[in-house]
């Protein structure tokens, strides 16, 4: 049996426990620390000399259609298993109790974390596809019922927006499947790129912008992005953390899995709108987020804006670019959960993330002021974490691009822009953390909790931030897992 199939089975078994009886905290934070546990074993264990995809298994499902129930990771596999256990863990750490159906509340977060486990660790396209759509449906679940806000509206805004992405998604992947001749028609995501390459699957670039259209949607590329800040707002943090963090880098690995190595013509093609759509998202999201005044409407457009980093990484089309981009994807993931986790327990405490509402914190709450300051420090690409080696091989990628093609405008403006959200990103983090930590306290602060992090919200949090400056200072750990998958 691969241990792959062990670390999918983990949440989910956890969740028949709880659904049965067993204790929900305790049986959730065990399922997740054995989660992350063998994630970092599968890594470590990881050939990387003879590279490639290891820990295979399969067991066919509709063999005559090429449908196997195929599991297998490569380099950037257990770079996302690796962020989907980490976050999955954070999230249950940070989590106090609750009252309501606490059964159903850690159900949820296994039921996400095991989806996104199974999509990872998927070499099946069909299988991948449907364990994403296993992650979406707690998703919506949780919003509805532990939501904040006219969580309501967030819930049936975001099912409505992922639900046409993913459909847009599946017809894709149904014409990809169809596009082969008979005989040699499969879901195998290793032969549909060999037939790519060899020119035995005729695939039109049509399929391709399905793809680009469904996971963009996904990954709230403009102009579908507007599902987001609301749904992050108004979520709870463990599932913000978990969505932000996580589930919308599907999108990403989605394009960098299967449409990009089965289009690279169509990719080249279409480039000029990839990169006019993140042109918007840097520049048109970051001006949008400046003029927020609420710390979770802040962090949910932050998220939005820098997604543009990422396909900038993914439109320049080189090793260098990809390499920054699949970097920027653990980084940014690992990030935006710490500061969600943080915007949560400031919620709680105080009941209002308006900044006018707040000021002078940190003499009250030391612990979170310099924890939300490292936070805040890595989303706005401070060397010596990881967001800042991820944007910078970006840059340089897209640079390279540049040079290589010597008359790509588009790709000259969205670096210029790109260069410029560093700016954007500097100006509402700075002002979000002086506007919350400094100054005077607010008249408000009578009805205020103000005390600090517990002991479990730090450690949740001390984590994603040592895992951010270790691989801020040494990128190679990722990089050397990825390359290979990449190039």
């Amino acid at each position: 049996m691969s241990p792959l199939l062990i670390l999918i089975l983990i949440p989910f078994v956890a969740t028949i426990f709880i659904m049965v009886g067993a204790p929900a905290r305790f049986t959730a934070l065990l399922s997740s620390a054995l989660s992350l546990t063998l994630s970092l074993v599968l890594i470590v264990r990881y050939d990387r000399v003879a590279a490639g995809w290891q820990y295979l298994q399969q067991i066919p499902v509709l063999p005559n259609l090429g449908l196997n129930f195929s599991l297998g990771a490569d380099g950037l596999s257990l770079t996302m298993l690796l962020l989907t256990t980490l976050v999955s863990f954070s999230a249950i750490v940070i989590t106090p109790k609750t009252d309501r159906f606490p059964a159903l509340f850690y159900s949820c977060l296994l039921l996400i974390s095991g989806g996104l486990l199974g999509a990872f660790s998927s070499v099946d396209v069909f299988f991948l596809y449907g364990f994403h759509e296993i992650a979406l449906i707690p998703v919506f679940i949780m919003i509805g019922i532990w939501g904040s806000g006219d969580r309501q509206a967030a819930a049936w805004k975001a099912t409505l927006y992922l639900g046409a992405g993913s459909f847009v998604v599946l017809l894709g992947i149904i014409a990809l499947y169809l596009s082969a001749p008979r005989g040699l028609r499969t879901f195998d995501l290793r032969l549909m790129t060999e037939m790519s390459q060899t020119g035995i699957s005729h695939p039109s670039s049509t399929i391709y912008l399905l793809l680009l259209l469904g996971f963009g949607t996904l990954v709230s590329l403009f102009p579908f992005h507007s599902w987001a800040p609301q749904t992050y707002s108004s979520a709870p943090p463990s599932t913000a953390m978990l969505h932000a963090g996580v589930l919308k880098k599907f999108g990403l690995y989605g394009l960098l899995r299967l449409a990009m190595p089965i289009f690279p013509e169509a990719a080249l093609t279409f480039s000029t709108l990839l990169l006019a759509l993140l042109t918007c998202n840097i520049l048109y999201i970051g001006y949008v987020t400046i003029a927020q005044r609420r710390l979770d409407m802040t962090l949910s457009y932050s998220s939005v804006m820098h997604m543009g980093y990422i396909f900038l990484g993914l439109a320049a089309m080189n090793l260098i670019s990809l390499q920054g981009a699949t970097l920027l994807m653990f980084a940014h993931g690992i990030c935006v959960a710490a500061l969600f986790a943080l915007c949560g327990a400031l919620r709680r405490r105080t009941g209002t993330l308006e900044y006018h509402d707040l000021g002078g914190l940190a003499a009250k709450m030391p612990v979170m002021s310099v924890l939300f300051g490292f936070a805040a420090m890595a989303s706005l690409g401070l060397p010596g974490f990881a967001n800042f080696a991820g944007e910078v091989l970006i840059f340089f990628g897209a640079t390279a691009a540049l040079v290589m093609e010597h008359s790509s405008a588009a790709l000259l403006i969205a670096l210029i822009a790109a260069v410029w959200g560093v700016v954007l990103s500097s100006i509402y983090m700075l002002r979000a953390y002086r506007a919350i930590f400094f100054g005077t306290l607010s008249s408000h602060q009578e009805h205020f909790s103000l005390t600090d992090l517990t002991f479990s919200e730090r450690c949740g949090v001390i984590l994603l931030i040592i895992t951010l400056i270790a691989v801020g200072i040494h990128p190679q750990w990722i990089l050397q897992l990825v390359t290979t998958a990449i190039s």
